[in-house]
């Protein structure tokens, strides 16, 4: 058994096939881990989606914004022409009941090696403990479960910029979801800086990964996407970034967990 976590694949179907025969993954025997931003911009996000339920037992993954995005579109009938093939599908239901479920962190463990491997979309900010990333995960999804409409329409908007335990209400869930599926950089307080995505840090930001107050042990690890333009590379050994921007012509990218093997898939 091997557990593979693939990087955005953002509706590349023919990519996914393609990496999924080079890691000859098994769905009787092995864990496919998407980590987020499954579908948009790419052609075929409904045949990305019918994997994934035709596959349930083998396949998991953790929730990114293009997701939230789809999940806004089904709930509210709104119209996308990246995704009309989703929203006219007949099983749109299904694609939403699935989603819905996915959590915004994971945390896998591998017996054979003693490692722990921690997942989620953007990454985990420096100012959350591990136990308070599994707390507002849990949160978000429960919040999902019972009041999907209001929190979908309201959860867009890049405020409040920073973590404050007090926080209620939609405030509350926005700053929970934006850090975990759309932070690239942070300040020294841990504010977001979420209108920036290139390699370069505007002053007093720095790349969340490198805020020294991680403090990651040997055998932790984390596990991400979501920025293309890093192209996976955080010159951090444990912190493993797996968007290599299939989307835009690059590569896609899996991780086998168990010994750190790195796969790709060159844009079709």
């Amino acid at each position: 058994m091997a557990h593979y976590v693939v990087g955005d694949v953002q509706g590349c179907f023919k990519e996914l096939e393609a990496l999924l025969k080079k890691i000859k993954f098994n769905k009787e025997i092995d864990q496919l881990i998407f980590a987020g931003d499954l579908v948009n911009r790419g052609k075929d996000s409904h045949k990305v989606l019918e994997f994934c339920i035709n596959n349930k037992k083998s396949v998991s993954g953790v929730l990114g914004n293009h997701d939230f995005y789809l999940l806004y579109l089904i709930e509210h009938q709104k119209k996308d022409k990246s995704l009309k093939k989703v929203l006219e599908s007949k099983n749109i239901k299904h694609y939403q009941s699935w989603l819905k479920a996915l959590p915004l962190f994971l945390e896998i463990k591998i017996k054979e090696t003693n490692e722990v491997f921690w997942i989620s979309h953007a990454g985990i900010p420096f100012i959350w403990s591990i136990d308070d990333a599994k707390k507002l995960s849990k949160e978000v999804q429960a919040s999902l479960k019972n009041d999907a409409s209001n929190i979908l329409a309201k959860m867009w908007g890049d405020t409040p910029k920073k973590w404050n335990e007090n926080l209620k209400g939609y405030k509350r869930l926005r700053v929970i979801i934006n850090y975990f599926t759309r932070m690239r950089y942070l300040s020294e307080d841990g504010s977001l800086r979420l209108d920036v995505k290139s390699k370069t840090a505007k002053k007093g930001y720095i790349h969340w990964f490198n805020q020294t107050k991680l403090n990651l042990k040997n055998n932790e690890n984390i596990v991400f996407g979501h920025w293309a333009s890093i192209n996976g590379k955080t010159n951090i050994d444990n912190i493993i970034g797996l968007d290599t921007g299939c989307i835009w012509g690059n590569k896609l990218t899996a991780i086998r967990l168990e010994d750190k093997k790195i796969f790709q898939i060159k844009k079709q």
